[in-house]
């Protein structure tokens, strides 16, 4: 049986996704392995909380949504990386 993942998980996985060039909802969606409510629903929560922002693209006939990581964003995904290292530092004792 498999482990579920914390929230801090899944918003690491996809502020890292995000961070390494993946923009569009659903090859987010894909590199944090989730189904598409939830990653919906997270990248909606990333939005509110400023740490990715949504750009339209209009070049094409039909707008689509990317997403870029923000400042702040990097900032937590480098905050929350360290934290997830000393955790695991800790949990090995």
């Amino acid at each position: 049986m498999s482990k579920r993942r914390t929230r801090l998980e899944i918003v690491l996985g996809i502020l890292s996704a995000v961070m390494d060039g993946v923009d569009k909802p659903t090859r987010i969606m894909f590199a944090a392995q989730m189904s598409w409510r939830p990653t919906q629903r997270v990248l909606s929560s990333l939005v509110e909380q400023c740490l990715i922002e949504v750009r339209m693209n209009t070049d094409t006939r039909r707008s689509m949504k990317r997403y870029t990581l923000t400042d702040k964003g990097a900032n937590v995904l480098d905050y929350l990386e360290k934290a997830k290292e000393i955790m695991t530092i800790v949990d090995i004792y």
